[in-house]
């Protein structure tokens, strides 16, 4: 029986096969669909969608060589996107190379021991660490190895491997999701949407802190029903088992300094964000100086780091090359528009969505915009090949529907709130093997901190409807 079951297991397809499925069906629609177009205006300096000016003409229907030159295409339509990714992440493989963080955050466990502050602050430091880590440079993927740091330490200090494992996976996944300068999701998400880079900065730093706090409340929480009664938690056995076979003192080493080094490595990292933010809000800097400021960054990291030549090159090219993959799933993503747009449709299928997101409120549009996205996350939890499947439709949905486009980027944004459940997202499933934990059992306790986000998402999208956020 259990065979039978195995072998009719459902799989969720790797991202690039069901990408590419979908720029298969989107060719076969070509040829269904009938052709379409709205009539576009030019309005700040932006090409928006004239609302009541949809028409249908003749259809152009891509055929199968259409298929195979349209990821090509996209390619070169979101060159300037993929070059962004591809350096940004050369330089913070570069600042991970310098173990600068790794030694901060084993600094902080050895300072617990003696610091009743930081016996109050360890988890909320650790978590807005995380969680800025997300916001600021899309840290996703890099939480896995703080995993086998981090449980050890929070079981060492009398928490559980849940614990152990929400710090990072949950501080990382909110800062993502509620970002206010992460290159892959906010940055390929607004220039998709033609909207100005890492523009509307203030508001979505108010998201990221409420979220941030949000989470970190909820572990609180969490924390002291377990010191009350410490059977509450789903891992408690497991927990137990481990203290006893496991030897966790390792983690207060003192091989591992935080040095003089160590600091003026962060300290780099964070006059290079310092420098972003002036030069986005009072310079109008866009991708281009953006990247240049993570490309000197990385440099001056690895050099202060202490890095050789060669193994900073070395360490540049292994992030970049990490990062090929993203930059094939927005280039084939972006085919999508592609050929959508080759085959006169795109504004077709815009028509036809636009009832069901159109609302009497722009604040219901968006929220029901925020639901969408929050499914098709379940699929697609790339941030960037999200980004550029979505926005496409989404941007001139939202002109439609009377919602700003920095309002649907948002939704688009919150919509990732689910990457701290959903089984099909690698990184998720990664930190929780690493930690020991069953997904089930992670599920249940995760459930309550997923209800209360999404409520957040649907309550932090109606102020920018009313002050007409743009």
């Amino acid at each position: 029986m259990s065979e039978v079951k195995k072998k009719f297991k459902f799989r969720v397809p790797n991202t690039y096969l069901l990408i590419f499925s979908l720029l298969v069906l989107i060719a076969a629609m070509t040829w269904i669909i009938p052709g379409g177009q709205y009539e576009r205006a030019v309005i700040n300096g932006r090409e928006v969608v004239v609302q009541d000016s949809f028409k249908y003409v003749d259809s152009n229907p891509q055929g199968f060589f259409a298929l195979f030159i349209a990821p090509l295409k996209g390619f070169v339509e979101a060159a300037l996107i993929i070059g962004f990714i591809l350096i940004v992440g050369g330089a913070f493989n570069v600042l991970a190379k310098t173990d600068a963080i790794n030694s901060l955050i084993n600094k902080l466990a050895r300072a617990h021991r003696s610091s009743s502050f930081l016996q109050t602050m360890f988890i909320p430091i650790l978590m807005f660490m995380f969680s800025l880590g997300g916001a600021t440079f899309g840290m996703n993927e890099e939480i896995i190895p703080f995993v086998l740091i981090i449980v050890p330490i929070c079981l060492a200090l009398g928490y559980d491997s849940i614990i152990g494992v929400a710090i990072p996976l949950v501080g990382a996944h909110v800062g993502f999701a509620s970002a206010y300068l992460n290159p892959f999701n906010v940055g390929i998400a607004q220039g998709i949407a033609d909207v100005p880079l890492f523009s509307g900065i203030g508001y979505r730093i108010i998201c990221w802190l409420i979220s941030t706090f949000v989470a970190i409340a909820f572990l609180l929480y969490y924390v002291r029903k377990l010191s009350r009664k410490p059977e509450i938690s789903v891992m408690y056995e497991e927990d137990n088992e481990r203290r006893k076979n496991e030897h966790f003192e390792d983690v207060y080493s003192e091989e591992n300094h935080f040095t003089g080094r160590h600091k003026l490595v962060l300290l780099s990292f964070a006059i290079s964000l310092v420098l972003i933010v002036i030069g986005v809000i009072s310079l109008g800097w866009y991708i281009e100086e953006i990247a240049a400021v993570f490309f000197i960054m990385g440099i001056a990291a690895g050099i202060i780091g202490g890095l050789k030549s060669d193994e900073l090159i070395k360490s540049f090219i292994g992030g970049a090359k990490d990062l090929v993959g993203t930059a094939l799933i927005v280039a084939l993503a972006r085919a999508t528009l592609v050929i959508s747009r080759d085959g006169h449709i795109i504004d077709t299928v815009l028509y036809n969505l636009s009832p069901f997101i159109q609302s009497s409120s722009p604040i219901f549009a968006s929220q029901k915009m925020f639901v969408v996205q929050a499914i098709i996350n379940f699929f697609v939890h790339s941030g960037s090949g999200q980004a550029a499947l979505t926005m496409p439709i989404m941007a001139p949905l939202a002109d439609l529907a009377g919602v700003s486009r920095q309002t649907a980027i948002l939704a688009f944004q919150f919509g990732e709130y689910t990457n701290i459940i959903i089984p099909t997202s690698a990184v998720t499933m990664g930190a929780l093997s690493m930690a020991k934990v069953p997904w089930e059992k992670w599920a249940k306790w995760v459930i309550p901190l997923q209800v209360i986000l999404m409520l957040l998402g649907l309550l932090l999208l109606i102020p920018p409807n009313l002050f007409g956020w743009q």
